[in-house]
């Protein structure tokens, strides 16, 4: 698989599907019906990871040590690996992966203006699992400025089969 292409959430590119990943299960489900409605919709789809320092980072000064830690590199890491996992080396549409620093629901929710659809896991990593929706997709669903499909459980698209 060639490198996905990368951008920035806010150019504007309304003939596109983003989606959040986080490399948990539903976010590579959430990627599959992505890849399905970008395909029905003409859209290329515009897959978002994000990354956040620990809290009290800064104002501990980082960790000083010998901790190899490069959070951009590590979340871009898994954000191609999923989608690699998912799709394989010839995904059937255009996939541009992006990775910001922030937190996942405003940097989803801003990037929704300009997209066709927003699509997203019903719960990620560090979420209670119990849960039916987490807070990101919550978030969401609630506040993106444009329609947004929450994923459930393991139904694959139509033409994943």
């Amino acid at each position: 698989m060639t490198a996905p292409e990368r951008a920035t959430a806010t150019e504007p590119t309304p003939d596109r599907v983003v989606v959040g990943i986080d490399g948990a299960p539903p976010s590579k489900m959430a990627l599959r019906w992505a890849v399905f409605l970008a395909e029905t919709l003409g859209c290329r789809v515009h897959a978002i990871s994000t990354w956040q320092q620990p809290a009290g980072w800064a104002a501990a000064g980082g960790i000083t040590g010998t901790v190899d830690w490069a959070p951009e590199q590590d979340t871009l890491q898994t954000l191609t690996s999923t989608i690699r996992e998912v799709l394989g080396d010839h995904p059937p549409v255009p996939v541009v992966a992006e990775v910001e620093q922030g937190g996942a629901a405003r940097t989803l929710i801003d990037a929704s203006r300009n997209a066709r659809m927003l699509v997203v896991g019903s719960r990620g990593h560090g979420g209670f699992t119990g849960l039916l929706l987490g807070s990101v997709s919550s978030a969401c669903a609630e506040h993106a400025h444009c329609p947004v499909t929450v994923v459930h459980g393991e139904a694959l698209p139509p033409n994943a089969g």
